[in-house]
């Protein structure tokens, strides 16, 4: 590993005049700011009905067998995204096995989930719905479900127009995938990538360069600065049990490749500061100690506290402004809507 400069360096130099268009080539070359436009995705095309049927859905509770769960209770859009516990609750109470990402920014992403097992937000709205420890429903009954009021028919045969039978399991996903895809946060570090050096305070900077230059944009780079690219968590050193549970081998569940042992997919960083605890077990609160941690776990280095305040100061430029929602009012039940059960409701 090449040696690094002093810390005392890196901050005079990033603060410098003649250094600020330096740090924004690098930042560059390391990053993208978010688009200002909605995303487009594969094989989905978005429009208005569509996003608005997938609102609809995502705050929907009926869309669990106990009417209790909806995707906002582990992805609240109040609480960046995400459900700020260690693991999300779900159906009959039961905890899950992995700290809940967050839904902002997520339409971005290389694939979804900590392991990536699915392939896009079409895929991953499809998991949670069916798990047995979330919202343990079949893909029939939530099908039953919608049908049988008026409003989501007249709704889902407006967004998806040229289906023969437009209430499906799949249109389903792809209207949350069109509503997900909205949630895009431009943040102040988004401002400074195109061209307002205004935008981050010097502390910011400063913390941008270490980041840059310690290897953090290593991984967690690009558009959503993370959120692509499989790492071991623990290349130099690996965590204790504490953080790094030896139960959950990551990707390997996936692949069954022996090197995808406790890799995971890199944490997309927008909004970090919004979404403790962190990592995919949950165990960490402290952002500061989760920087830390990632300095001797994935670089081999004892980052000073100095160090980490100024990365965590950049990592606060990247909370961003969320879109304004406004809470859908859902259609009534009829007297042929599934009744909510303890159990999985089978057609």
């Amino acid at each position: 590993m090449r040696k690094l400069a002093p810390i005392a360096v890196i901050l005079a130099f990033a603060s410098s005049p003649a250094a600020a268009d330096e740090l924004r080539d690098k930042a560059a070359a390391a990053f993208k700011p978010l688009p200002s436009t909605i995303p487009a995705v594969k094989g989905n095309t978005i429009t208005k009905d569509k996003i608005e049927l997938g609102k609809a859905l995502y705050f929907d509770t009926r869309l669990s067998a106990s009417g209790v769960f909806s995707c906002n209770s582990c992805h609240n859009l109040a609480t960046g995204g995400d459900d700020n516990l260690e693991t999300s609750i779900g159906h009959g109470w039961q905890k899950g096995p992995r700290n809940a990402p967050t839904a902002l920014n997520a339409v971005l992403n290389e694939a979804q989930f900590w392991d990536g097992r699915a392939e896009d937000l079409k895929a991953q709205a499809k998991g949670p719905v069916q798990a047995g420890v979330e919202m343990a429903n079949t893909p029939e009954n939530v099908v039953a479900t919608l049908s049988s009021m008026p409003q989501y028919v007249v709704w889902f045969k407006a967004a998806f127009p040229d289906d023969k039978d437009p209430v499906s399991f799949d249109n389903m996903a792809k209207a949350i995938e069109a509503f997900e895809a909205t949630l895009i946060t431009p943040a102040p570090f988004d401002r400074y990538l195109n061209g307002d050096d205004a935008a981050l305070s010097a502390a910011e900077k400063k913390g941008l360069a270490l980041f840059i230059d310690k290897g953090c944009a290593g991984c967690h780079g690009g558009i959503n600065v993370g959120g692509h690219g499989y790492y071991p968590f623990g290349v130099v050193e690996k965590p204790g049990a504490d953080v790094l549970p030896a139960g959950d081998k990551g990707r390997f569940a996936v692949t069954k490749t022996a090197t995808d042992q406790y890799v995971f997919r890199a944490a997309p960083l927008r909004n970090i500061a919004l979404t403790a605890p962190y990592f995919h077990s949950g165990k960490v609160w402290d952002l500061k100690q989760a920087v830390s941690i990632m300095g001797n776990a994935q670089l081999g280095q004892e980052l000073s506290a100095d160090e980490v305040d100024a990365i965590v100061a950049f990592l606060g430029s990247l909370t961003g402004e969320v879109p304004k929602i406004e809470l859908p009012t859902l259609p009534p039940e009829s007297v042929t809507t599934p009744r909510p059960s303890g159990e999985v409701v089978k057609k």
